[in-house]
């Protein structure tokens, strides 16, 4: 095998959409077809309410980390999105916790970018509510 080839199979992507209501992590291969490993909020938490907590998605990572290694990925690149849409464009609460969690268990972390989807004008945002 090339150089080219042995670097290829030691990198993954970890896509993380972090809402406000839960916390998804999946990490595919590279061509993010395959899927290696997934979680969600509910896997790690027993309330609802605690699903899209920074708690939740530490301990999501720390496990999802495990069988990534085990499946012989050393370095993920992080693909991060919010909700998205005409609501809020801001990742929840778990998206940063997660990609600490990450790095902590030792894993390279290459490229951390946002693919929150962005509307060019698409339906009409919800009408203001005044507080």
């Amino acid at each position: 095998m090339s150089e080219s080839e042995v670097t290829q199979d030691k990198w993954g992507i970890a896509h993380v959409h972090a809402s406000f209501n839960n916390t998804l992590i999946t990490v595919t291969d590279l061509t993010g077809a395959e899927t290696i490993v997934k979680s969600s909020g509910g896997a790690v938490v027993k309330q609802n309410r605690d699903e899209a907590s920074p708690y939740a998605a530490m301990q999501m990572a720390e496990s999802v980390a495990e069988e990534i290694k085990a499946a012989g990925i050393e370095g993920l690149h992080v693909r991060v999105r919010g909700p998205g849409g005409n609501g809020n464009k801001s990742p929840g609460p778990g998206a940063q916790a997660t990609i600490r969690a990450l790095a902590r268990a030792g894993l390279e972390i290459g490229r951390i970018e946002d693919v929150t989807p962005i509307p060019h004008d698409g339906t009409r945002a919800p009408k203001n509510s005044r507080l």
